[in-house]
């Protein structure tokens, strides 16, 4: 393997806002040694993110794991929850974590979301819920979910942890669902080093999930539930309100060079890419390609390669399926005919180099190696 060097392009960057503007917020935690536990900062972030996502509530999580993990938890989900196999594993772990056996459901090849056509079939008088990913921040077909959840009384949990900022028709797609989950990761469209929140929709629901989130405490003596350790420390709540003034202008960077992308690869035989849809604001955090090796010639893998031998790193996100880890292989909905279209774009999934940061220069050298 090659040594990484100044000239390596990895598959993402994290943004950071310039050290000057966070200094102040580290020297007003110094000064009053209010770490977590709802903090100033903390509660400000909070309220910063409700205004600017346009939802009604949102409590802070240090990861969004946890939060996924806490959102189950905070519906008292049991029993089965259908959900995709196309997604990073996190989103299935916070099932077993809770002790519920995840239902896996195919996709739509289009957009890579679960296939809202197919989710009544796998219904069973186990089944509590459904947990469907807006992939590469793509909105799930929400409609028909909410109509298939009304219709057999299930709850509706979204993982939107690729999701941040992303509207259809001028609305925040974190508005569907009972809950939905964000990640702040270091790898998302906007961090806060690590970091994620649950959306929820009262303060009722707002009240149970921050007890939660915090070992159950009501007050100094009263648990009123069986809690964790979630909370978002104000380090990085401090860093949310900072990365939040440059949320889109980075969104409009990224476009751009989505644009730049599509200009370059669209007509070229075997491959695809996503058409984005005129209704949805999208985030761009992802550039995913999709390689058809026998009209393009080379594998996916192939190109995967060739560019690590440049010192570019893509990634193969997703791929292999969560069906195909050891931990859920045995799954009766895991087998291959169950998950064709899945299957089929794992093998084909190629996500490009895109973060804020990265220039025409070093996309049109990402493109002369894959064009070649």
């Amino acid at each position: 393997m090659k040594e990484r060097n100044n000239n390596t392009i990895y598959v993402t960057k994290p943004f950071l806002p310039p050290l000057e503007e966070f200094i102040p917020y580290l020297e007003k935690i110094w000064e009053k040694k209010w770490l977590t536990n709802n903090g100033d900062f903390h509660r400000e972030f909070e309220n910063e993110l409700t205004k600017f996502l346009g939802v009604k509530y949102i409590s802070l999580f240090c990861n969004g794991t946890l939060a996924l993990i806490t959102a189950l938890q905070a519906l008292r989900i049991k029993g089965e929850v259908i959900t995709t196999p196309y997604s990073f594993v996190a989103t299935t772990h916070a099932l077993w974590w809770n002790n519920i056996k995840p239902v896996f459901v195919d996709i739509e090849p289009e957009y890579c979301n679960i296939d809202s056509s197919k989710i009544e079939s796998a219904i069973t008088p186990n089944t509590t819920a459904i947990l469907p990913v807006h992939v590469y921040g793509n909105p799930c077909e929400t409609k028909k979910i909410n109509e298939i959840a009304i219709r057999h009384n299930l709850k509706v949990i979204y993982d939107a942890c690729h999701a941040f900022g992303v509207k259809k028709n001028g609305i925040s797609i974190l508005n569907h669902g009972d809950l939905s989950v964000l990640s702040f990761h270091a790898t998302k469209v906007f961090n806060t080093f690590e970091g994620g929140a649950i959306v929820c929709h009262d303060l009722k629901m707002k009240k149970r999930i921050d007890f939660l989130k915090n070992f159950g405490f009501a007050d100094e003596v009263t648990v009123v539930a069986p809690g964790i350790n979630a909370k978002m420390n104000e380090f990085q709540s401090a860093l949310g309100i900072t990365q939040l003034k440059y949320f889109d202008a980075n969104k409009i960077r990224r476009k751009k060079l989505y644009d730049h992308y599509i200009s370059k690869l669209k007509g070229i035989k075997g491959l695809r890419f996503m058409k984005p849809d005129k209704q949805t604001e999208y985030n761009y955090s992802y550039f995913p390609i999709f390689v058809d090796g026998n009209k393009f010639g080379k594998s996916r893998d192939d190109v995967y390669d060739l560019l690590k031998k440049n010192n570019i790193y893509s990634r193969r996100y997703f791929y292999p399926l969560i069906s195909e880890f050891p931990v859920y292989r045995n799954l009766d909905s895991s087998s291959k005919d169950n998950l064709l279209n899945a299957y089929e774009i794992s093998k084909r999934v190629l996500c490009l180099p895109m973060y804020s940061e990265l220039n025409e220069n070093e996309i049109n050298k990402i493109l002369k190696i894959i064009l070649k």
